[in-house]
């Protein structure tokens, strides 16, 4: 079916296309099989190097604790970062310069430091400090703190980016019927913005659960990948490890994502309209704005 993106495609391109599917195909098995057979040649697929993984020692004293320790550390950096993010998004589109130019600061700062250094310096701040943060805990602290200012201020600029590409008839329609800023920023902006917002956010929140990884290389914090060094150090079985560990950070993050897709078109459906009618007694309008608006012939564009 012909668009005005897309046209549909006529006899020689449907078989240039299924042509280049099936060579396609061929080198991705053939890739495949070169995969195989170099484990092979190496002994990687072995038996004895597997099958701890059928055993409940390998996941519940390794592969558990550490999915639990990443998940515990991606869900605080998370709760903190998606809220901080909003109020600094929201700031960077305040009426005052200051606000602005502060909320600006702060974002384009920590939106530049890659989030490893982050960790770093806050493991550093913690060990320096008299907070009496123990040993055990501070890999912990470092981690969810690098998380939460480098992902803030990348979701800060995902908020201020999905305000902004609202129809600016929305603001002007709510300004009209005598709802101040703040009012319109949270009962007309920020809840249209979320469905466009939302595979911006649940991609961030990807790349949070995966950079969990990056205090295990650093700081010893013990996440998944981590815990599988413990692991194949144990059983001597570095690759299998390896391909189990990023089984379980492709379920995972394909979960996450998932739940996301579900919850995008829950929201889409919930905001249709039911097509009714709405009468004029039903309506509660303003009529202080509406004559400050209306009553000096301006046109506010608001579509009223």
């Amino acid at each position: 079916m012909s668009s005005v993106l897309y046209d549909t495609p006529g006899p020689r391109a449907k078989r240039r296309n299924v042509l280049l599917s099936v060579v396609f195909t061929l080198l991705l098995a053939l890739l495949l099989w070169w995969v195989w057979q170099k484990m092979d040649d190496k002994n990687q697929l072995e038996w004895n190097l597997w099958e701890p993984f059928t055993t409940s020692e390998a996941w519940t004293t390794y592969l558990l604790p550490g999915l639990g320790n990443t998940l515990k550390a991606a869900a605080i950096s998370m709760v903190i970062a998606l809220p901080l993010g909003a109020v600094f998004g929201i700031a960077r589109m305040s009426d005052h310069a200051w606000v602005r130019g502060v909320a600006g600061t702060v974002v384009e700062f920590f939106r530049a430091i890659p989030v490893l250094l982050l960790m770093l310096f806050a493991n550093e701040f913690y060990v320096r400090s008299s907070l009496g943060i123990s040993s055990e805990e501070r890999p912990l602290y470092a981690v969810v703190t690098g998380l939460v200012l480098y992902n803030a201020s990348v979701l800060a600029e995902i908020v201020r980016a999905g305000i902004l590409s609202l129809p600016r008839g929305q603001t002007e329609a709510a300004y009209a019927v005598g709802l101040r800023k703040g009012q319109t920023m949270s009962s007309i902006l920020l809840p249209q913005a979320v469905t466009a917002m939302l595979p911006a956010i649940v991609s961030q929140l990807v790349v949070i659960v995966k950079d969990t990884a990056l205090g295990g290389v650093m700081l010893s914090f013990p996440e998944l990948l981590n815990s599988r060094s413990t692991l194949a150090a144990n059983y001597a079985n570095v690759i299998p490890s390896f391909i189990v560990v990023g089984i379980i950070f492709i379920v995972l993050n394909f979960l996450l994502t998932s739940f996301a897709s579900w919850l995008e078109q829950r929201l889409r459906r919930s905001k249709k309209s039911t097509g009714a009618v709405l009468g004029e007694d039903t309506v509660e309008v303003n009529p202080a704005a509406v004559r400050g608006t209306y009553g000096t012939g301006e046109n506010t564009g608001g579509g009223f």
